[in-house]
């Protein structure tokens, strides 16, 4: 029997042993080496060879992600590893480390209950670091830490024992500012924070397979200083120190006894992700992993398959997946066919009987299943939806370059956008150019590519358009809207949202589907008052529908088309046709015909939607433009080049320092302005600069550009070029 059949039995052994379970990510920033640490731990648990670990890249079993050496897809795997005399199955997905590919992250993050955060240790904590924490800590995920390089320290920066110490120790204490800023209640209260006293630090390097922790050096009686000399030895040394100390064992150690089996997380987890019955029978099936209760699968990942089709993966709350099966998709109406069940060995699926609760599994069948699914055999309220943390800020034209490839594009367009929801895509049959909205320039360019190589499908793209929003600035008066029959009237007023406000519904923490009594709680406590909180009547994206009419006759009946009307406006602000955020909307009084036939859609929508773009524009509605975080690592005689390369692009220098031999400079510029900013950067420090960007948020486009860039968007979206002459904007 062969090696990996034997491991795949063994899998399937402790499946029904939750207890045994663990269920983890490995998230980190960018080129922090969770690839490399992954192949290890894989070559630890006999899956690839020894001496490949570390170039294999087994996880990244795509070509452009061997081509560019990045991890851009999620990809999981089912590992055994003993622990304390008792084999563990460790099912554990290796995330991307690149900001654009972040929303398999926060996908990721749904599936487990434990991350192993990598870190650079000379790099230390880096904008990623802090994302990828975010995402797992919004789950309910707990973390461990792994500082990664260390051989670095020791070889680069010629650091003693004392120096090594004290830098480690900075990587713990920014980590565990980054937790306790995020989730306080359980860094005190649950303990959450890592430290090397209880074993939730781990150090190493991946790239020469050697890791120590707390109770490994215990263990083995090594320290500090003997791991500065077997790496000042040499080849030698560092053999000597990976065969005494490997790095698989020392993590996988520290993933049995410090990561939550599902027995102990899905308690804590279920109320954090489902707002269903916590009474009920299936909430209680969840809780207790209950391998014999009604099915409940929460899929995180969508993947083609030449020979499978399409793969769906995810957790199994409840239940036992079984070929055969007849599942429910949330939002969808009938039933899928299970017509597979298997579990991941890295690039490789391997086919199973069945998957039960507590496990990560993957089936094939669930063609209504997008990321986000809840696929269960009894209807049900579905899992909270996964909020990813940054939006579309770049947008591309696709055209098939051959008319016969059309409808094969539009179909796999939208199969793009089922696998990866941060993708958004806008389809027009129609004129057969397609647009597509990703995360950044990376994003696209992947995408684009894996469909011209993966489906055989030329294509042409347009240049890169950066996507805007609209905002009100100040308080507007009250303004009326008629309808076309001129029967309804509509009174609207509009202010600005609090920044705090507008973070809190980005993340996704008041929405529409929450409890009132919960919601209006989480609005107060993120400033709105108590009389505002209490008339909520509707979340769209970042924006607030507040009721405060009284008594109004038919506004009941008629609610649901004014809801219409409003989104319809924020979808296509009054400026540019962008979609508005951060406004508080409020429908201070309204007169309705008394027959229903006088105030159908024909009529409210376009009255209500004409009165909110008048009361934006009256509130001072401005463009606001997508800007980035830029950190730039360089040498000191290049430091004024890379400066000048953010200062250059209508960005700001906010710091400059010193790190090891390397001069860091960190800044913010405009989205619009960082398009082909790559090959400028080369060029500028003769191509010793490394960088990374992170999507930082909206900010108001200075008065000056305002005009022509609007004036730009409307032209190319073959809107008239004249502004409202209502309102002098800037």
């Amino acid at each position: 029997m062969g090696r990996r059949k034997k491991i795949v039995q063994e899998c399937e052994r402790l499946m029904d042993r939750p207890e045994n379970i663990r269920n983890i990510a490995i998230a980190a920033h960018i080129d922090h080496g969770k690839t490399t640490l992954t192949d290890n731990l894989l070559a630890g648990a006999g899956m690839i060879s020894e001496d490949l670990a570390g170039e294999q890249l087994a996880m990244d079993t795509e070509e452009d992600e061997q081509e560019r050496g990045i991890t851009i897809d999620a990809a999981n795997v089912s590992m055994t590893h003993e622990w304390e005399g008792t084999n563990h199955l460790i099912n554990l997905i290796d995330t991307p480390g690149h900001v654009d590919f972040g929303g398999d992250v926060t996908r990721a993050m749904r599936a487990v209950d434990g991350a192993l955060v990598v870190v650079d240790a000379v790099e230390g904590t880096m904008p990623q670091t802090e994302t990828v924490l975010r995402q797992a800590l919004r789950e309910g995920v707990k973390p461990a830490l792994f500082i990664n390089k260390v051989d670095r320290l020791i070889n680069e920066l010629q650091e003693g024992p004392e120096e090594m110490q004290q830098r480690l120790q900075g990587v713990i204490r920014d980590v565990n500012e980054l937790i306790r800023g995020m989730a306080e209640e359980k860094y005190e209260e649950e303990n959450w924070r890592v430290t090397v006293e209880d074993g939730t630090v781990a150090f190493g390097s991946a790239l020469y397979n050697w890791a120590v922790s707390l109770p490994s050096m215990q263990a083995t009686g090594i320290d500090f200083g003997d791991i500065i000399d077997y790496n000042r030895r040499g080849e030698e040394g560092i053999n000597e120190l990976k065969e005494q100390s490997p790095l698989s064992d020392v993590v996988l150690d520290m993933v049995a006894e410090h990561f939550p089996d599902p027995l102990e997380a899905q308690p804590e987890r279920i109320p954090t992700v489902w707002r269903g019955d916590s009474e009920s029978d299936l909430a209680t099936m969840m809780q207790e992993v209950d391998k014999d209760g009604d099915v409940v699968f929460m899929v995180t990942d969508i993947g083609m398959d030449p020979h499978a089709g399409e793969i769906a993966t995810g957790r199994v709350f409840s239940g036992t997946l079984e070929r055969g099966q007849d599942l429910h998709v949330s939002g969808t109406a009938g039933t899928n066919r299970i017509q597979s069940v298997g579990i991941f060995m890295g690039g490789e699926r391997e086919e199973v009987e069945r998957v039960p609760a507590g496990n990560i599994a993957s089936v094939t069948g669930m063609r209504d299943a997008i990321a986000g699914s809840t696929a269960s055999s009894v209807e049900m309220t579905p899992f909270e939806s996964i909020e990813h943390i940054s939006e579309p800020v770049i947008t591309k034209s696709v055209e098939a370059q051959h008319m016969d490839d059309l409808p094969k594009l539009i179909e796999t367009l939208r199969q793009v956008s089922k696998e990866d929801p941060t993708i958004q895509i806008e389809i027009n049959e129609d004129t057969g150019e397609h647009l597509i909205s990703g995360q950044g320039e990376l994003h696209l360019e992947v995408t684009t590519q894996r469909i011209e190589r993966e489906q055989g499908i030329p294509v042409t793209t347009g240049e890169p358009i950066v996507v805007f929003r609209e905002a009100p600035r100040e308080d507007s008066e009250v303004v009326e809207g008629i309808s076309p029959n001129r029967h309804n009237r509509f009174y609207i007023s509009i202010e600005p949202l609090s920044e705090d406000l507008i973070e809190l519904l980005k993340r996704g923490e008041a929405t529409n589907d929450m409890p009132e009594l919960e919601r209006r709680e989480a609005l107060m406590e993120a400033g709105m008052d108590k009389d505002t909180a209490q008339n909520v009547e509707h979340i769209h994206s970042s924006n607030i529908l507040i009721d405060d009419t009284k008594g109004i006759q038919h506004l009941n009946e008629t609610m649901e088309l004014v809801i219409e009307g409003i989104e319809e406006a924020l979808e296509d602000g009054p400026l540019a046709a962008e979609p508005v955020q951060g406004a508080l909307i409020r429908l201070k009084d309204a007169r309705l015909h008394e027959d229903a036939i006088h105030r159908g859609p024909a009529q409210v929508i376009p009255a209500v939607r004409e009165a909110a773009h008048n009361a934006l524009i009256d509130a001072r509605i401005s463009l606001l433009e997508p800007i980035q975080d830029v950190r730039i690592d360089v040498p000191n005689e290049h430091m004024g080049s890379a400066s000048g390369e953010i200062q250059g692009r209508r960005g700001r220098v906010d710091d400059m320092y010193q790190e090891g031999d390397l001069m860091v400079v960190e800044g913010v510029a405009p989205v619009a302005e960082m398009i082909g900013f790559a090959s400028d950067i080369r060029s500028a420090t003769e191509g010793r600069a490394s960088w990374n960007t992170e999507n930082a948020g909206f900010q108001v486009m200075a008065d000056n550009l305002q005009t022509e860039t609007i004036t730009e968007i409307r032209e190319r979206k073959g809107m008239k070029t004249e502004l409202p002459a209502t309102v002098d904007y800037f």
